[in-house]
């Protein structure tokens, strides 16, 4: 026997629904008048039907008139009964045309808007989401748009608008007693639909969260398929996968219990509500209040109701369904961005690009703080060099440089302007990074490339591909600049998506430069031509460069070493090898490493 679901939701979860629907109104807004037209046409085409049974019923009271004209009558109302089906079927038609760009404007509008905002929030955010999870509930949200909007026009206004008109029928031309029990079969019907789908619709939460998590771990799955095969997980994730799988089985087979339970109900409501009906009426029919073409004539209104208000139970079901959907758009369009422009926020005034970090304190979480009063400054047309071991925060000074967060602490500058008081837009223009992991879109190299500055020409392109050194490699290849990177640029190296990346930050041609570990997944011939091509790159710009190689930092004006979020030296190569400090801890080490690896191959260090 089935067991109801927790009540976890009930007033809360009603207001959300309106609140919704509410939020979903001003993407209609802009197409009222088709929308007012299609509601028109709706009304007109269930008047067409409800005159249907009239002149049925006409036509067979016309049949039993024994005068001689009876046999002409029948006739023209025979002639009448086809053209009211066919203007029903024509106004339903135009509705369906007129309503067509409604709808699917509405599914255009907010799927860009969610795209918009999930382009407005933070990197927190996307570094914690769920790829696989939040594609689906995506998918589920904007599609739920369509189903509300079609179940609306298409079948619950229809069937109220043709309710209102039987009910007013009933009531002028029979006997109350139709006009109640017809009335009281739809109130007891929609009660109880209503009732039992509330009761059942946590089934259906429960589904939608395991669906999400299933096809997250999918995608999770591929998406590090090379680390599945390193140590041979698959069964591990089918076993994962499976087993969320199994649980959505389990909801899917109660909800579809529950759902058999509601229908059986539903049937038995209204076969008690239109035997009722037909007892009087034949009972009136047998007395002389009656005629045949009155029996007919109720029976055709019962049929042209009680057969559409048979599908209420799916259409609310499936409303509420796609309320549950839409609710996670809503909620994702209501999250607010954690980094925003202030309202007087205006573009970033560049002068010379000199960059100034105060006193900048930083926690991605209260408990583990990351950066301590760290203070240096980028003289304008300067480079800057930190390096560190890894976890010392290096790579955060990108982060809060490009603000994807904002500081906890002291402020950053550029060119005297706390970036927290510039627009966001303006800030990332004047910027290029390279950034330690390349992501590239699953589109041709040309369209990556060129990524940097979409309205670049192709010799501009070209060049830039030629300076990053891979522009003899992108000819090489069979397609040409129309390969195809593949997802997340897979089928390129680590190497060649870093001279993506190079050429991309050459083309944009930014005042400040940041190089994050640019070169690390480049061999070393090809590492010291990128060098040259950085060095001439860099020049007359404001410069960044976050290296744990050593080597290629040693022409910085400036050399940063942090360590545990703090700079604990900084001054010029040469100043910090004398200094026998940490710095020039490193460079032995580093050395002897790559001694190790290719025994005199290397010279001794600068000094």
């Amino acid at each position: 026997m089935l067991k109801p679901p927790p009540a976890t939701h009930g007033i809360h979860a009603d207001r959300r629904d309106w609140h919704n629907l509410r939020a979903m109104l001003p993407y209609l807004w802009e197409f009222r008048g088709r929308a007012a037209l299609a509601l028109t046409c709706l009304v007109l085409a269930k008047f067409a039907n409800v005159g249907v049974p009239l002149t049925l019923k006409a036509i067979i009271d016309g049949f039993n008139s024994a005068e001689a004209r009876a046999l002409v009558l029948p006739l023209s109302l025979l002639l009448g009964y086809g053209a009211l089906k066919l203007t029903s079927a024509l106004f339903t038609e135009l509705r369906d045309v007129v309503f067509a760009r409604v709808r699917y404007r509405a599914m255009r509008r907010l799927s860009t808007r969610v795209l918009e905002h999930l382009h407005q929030l933070s990197l927190r955010y996307h570094l914690e989401r769920q790829s696989g999870a939040i594609s689906r509930d995506l998918e589920r949200g904007t599609r739920s748009v369509a189903t509300i909007l079609n179940y609306l026009v298409f079948s619950v206004i229809p069937v109220l608008v043709e309710l209102a008109l039987v009910i007013a029928i009933l009531l002028t031309k029979y006997a109350l007693v139709f006009t109640l029990v017809t009335f009281a079969t739809v109130v007891v019907y929609v009660a109880f639909t209503f009732a039992i789908t509330e009761w059942r619709m946590d089934y259906r939460r429960q589904m939608n969260r395991l669906d999400s998590r299933a096809n997250s771990q999918a995608f999770d799955s591929l998406i590090n398929y090379e680390t599945v095969k390193y140590f041979g997980n698959e069964g591990m994730e089918l076993e994962r996968y499976d087993a969320t799988l199994r649980r959505w089985e389990e909801m899917a087979v109660k909800s579809q219990g529950s759902m058999s339970l509601l229908n059986f109900g539903q049937g038995a409501i209204i076969a008690v509500g239109v035997t009722a009906i037909m007892i009087f009426a034949a009972r009136s029919v047998v007395a002389g209040e009656m005629t045949i073409g009155d029996l007919v004539l109720v029976n055709a209104f019962l049929l042209q109701v009680f057969i559409p208000l048979g599908f209420l139970g799916i259409v609310y079901r499936q409303i509420k369904y796609a309320l549950a959907d839409m609710d996670l758009i809503f909620k994702l369009l209501e999250r607010a961005p954690e980094i925003t422009d202030r309202p007087d926020a205006r573009p970033v005034a560049l002068a010379g690009g000199q960059v100034r970090f105060e006193r900048v304190d930083f926690h991605y979480q209260p408990e583990r703080p990351i950066l301590h009063g760290v203070d240096f400054t980028i003289e304008p047309g300067a480079k800057v060099a930190v390096v560190g071991h890894s976890g010392a925060g290096k790579s955060t000074l990108a982060r809060l440089l490009y603000r994807f967060y904002d500081v906890a602490g002291g402020r950053i500058l550029i060119d005297g302007q706390d970036i927290r008081d510039v627009t966001q837009a303006s800030l990332r223009a004047a910027i290029g990074i390279v950034p330690q992991d390349t992501v590239l879109f699953n589109d041709s190299i040309w369209f990556n490339l060129a990524y940097g500055r979409p309205t670049a020409s192709r010799a501009e392109i070209e060049r830039a591909a030629e300076m990053a050194h891979i522009r003899a490699f992108v000819e090489s290849l069979p397609q040409g600049w129309e390969t195809v990177v593949g997802e997340r640029g897979l089928k390129l190296s680590g190497g060649e998506k870093q001279r993506v990346a190079i050429a991309r930050a050459i083309l944009k041609r930014p005042q400040i430069l940041v190089f994050d570990e640019a070169t690390s997944s480049l061999d070393s011939h090809t590492e010291q031509a990128i060098q040259l091509t950085l060095a001439e790159v860099a020049t007359n710009h404001t410069t960044l460069v976050i290296a744990h190689r050593l080597s290629t930092v040693v022409d910085a004006d400036q050399i940063l070493v942090m360590d545990g979020g703090r700079i604990v030296e900084q001054g010029t190569h040469r100043e910090l090898l004398s200094g026998a400090g940490r710095y020039a801890a490193m460079w032995d080490l580093q050395l002897r490493e790559r001694q190790e690896l290719a025994p005199g191959r290397f010279a001794k260090p600068v000094t």
